[in-house]
């Protein structure tokens, strides 16, 4: 248990700085983009204003294009590459402006047109090129600007972000994985304590117990059974019961509650518990359906196996209805085993199956104390499930069925 604390708070630990990390990551990086877009587009439309006052097709005797000096930097004017494409309304090209780049030809210029005209978006990027559509005039301009550099600084900030997240994962794993059990270690320290407690507690309790069940038999003896030595009977029997089974649930909180697994038949030893409460069933005039598959085995502890499927026949037993059905199915199905305890029942409400299996817990007191339960038995089941790599779960969805499953 205290090996599962640990991990699920480094696990916590972690995911939320890794949340955190991967949020302000995308936050930079997101931002980043964003403004480089941001400046890609306002050149485009300085670039635009340059074209729309450039005649599409001189005459022999206009005087040359003025050069390209819209952009309030100076010295960027000088630095922006671009190319502008004019195609009539059919798409047919009319003119192309290659004057401000040097590595794109007439034809290169017409198949980025044609491929920023088949994305049928006003704005975009193909390739290392920022574009922006246009009509103007009579003509549908497409104008596309280099933005080789401003996309290589985005990667490389994206692959900085990346690995400064990466490496601040490992440091704080290895900074959590060490700080965790100093951080632990007054939960371990007082969850020690009260196993410590509880075993020499029950160590205490099983002399004076030992001694009341003697006593009563000598009383008995003396002057015959009646109601009240038969009471102090009972009670002695179950509050020894109680004290073994929490012994127990404190063995399957340790770190290794099965220091040494074996494989062994889980059919063969359901079918001994089977028949064993089978007769139980019957003095009670109840329905005991029993369908366990053959051939079936499991690597694991047989007595803490056989003590969970005690424990889940036993309040099948004692929390059915008068007269009721009880079912216990085995089965595989690829690699899973599965168990299931049904009963038919009656209560008023249908139980906190969640609660179900926490110590103590009862869902029905009255009935619980006619029937002698000790509220730990479920609790026991589930502790031996988890030590196996099993999952227990309870199901009553009208308060009229409970079906209680183990899957290995």
């Amino acid at each position: 248990m205290l090996k599962k604390m640990r991990i699920r708070v480094i696990t916590a630990a972690m995911l939320a700085f890794a949340a955190v990390m991967f949020l302000i990551a995308l936050l930079v990086n997101w931002v980043n983009y964003a403004a480089v877009t941001g400046r890609a587009d306002q050149t485009l439309s300085y670039i635009l204003r340059y074209e729309s006052n450039t005649p599409s097709k001189p005459g022999p005797d206009a005087p040359p294009p003025r050069p390209f000096m819209e952009l309030p930097d100076i010295e960027a004017n000088y630095m922006t590459r671009f190319f502008v494409v004019r195609l009539d309304p059919d798409n047919n090209l009319t003119s192309t402006h290659i004057d401000y780049i040097a590595s794109i030809d007439e034809e290169d210029a017409l198949d980025y047109a044609a491929r920023a005209a088949k994305k049928g978006k006003d704005r975009g990027y193909i390739g290392d090129y920022r574009y922006c559509r246009k009509a103007l005039d009579d003509s549908t301009v497409f104008i596309f600007l280099n933005v080789s550099r401003e996309l290589l600084s985005v990667r490389t900030l994206l692959d900085l972000t990346l690995a400064v997240v990466g490496i601040s994962l490992i440091l704080v794993f290895i900074f959590v994985f060490f700080l965790s059990r100093r951080a632990l270690r007054p939960i371990i320290h007082n969850i020690e304590s009260q196993k410590q407690f509880i075993t020499d507690a029950s160590h205490e309790l099983k002399t004076p117990l030992t001694s009341i069940a003697t006593s009563t038999d000598v009383i008995a003896m003396e002057k015959g059974e009646d109601e009240w030595t038969e009471n102090i009977r009972s009670q002695t029997e179950r509050m020894g019961k109680l004290v073994n089974e929490l012994v127990i649930l404190s063995r399957l909180d340790e770190e290794k509650p099965i220091p040494v697994r074996e494989s062994f038949s889980l059919s063969d030893t359901a079918w001994e518990i089977a028949e064993a409460f089978r007769s139980q069933a019957k003095v009670q005039n109840k329905r005991f359906d029993i369908d366990i598959q053959d051939d079936l085995t499991l690597l694991g502890d047989r007595d803490a196996i056989r003590q969970m499927l005690s424990v889940l026949l036993d309040n099948a037993i004692r929390y059915s209805d008068p007269e009721g059905e009880i079912r216990f199915c085995i089965s595989k199905k690829r690699s899973r085993i599965s168990i299931e305890v049904f009963n038919t029942c009656n209560y008023d409400t249908p139980p906190d199956t969640d609660r179900l299996f926490d110590r103590f817990y009862r869902p029905d007191t009255s009935r619980n104390k006619s029937t002698g339960g000790t509220g730990v038995g479920l609790a026991i089941a589930k502790a031996v499930a988890q030590t196996h790599g099993g999952k227990i779960s309870a199901n009553c969805p009208s308060g009229k069925t409970m079906t209680i499953k183990v899957v290995f």
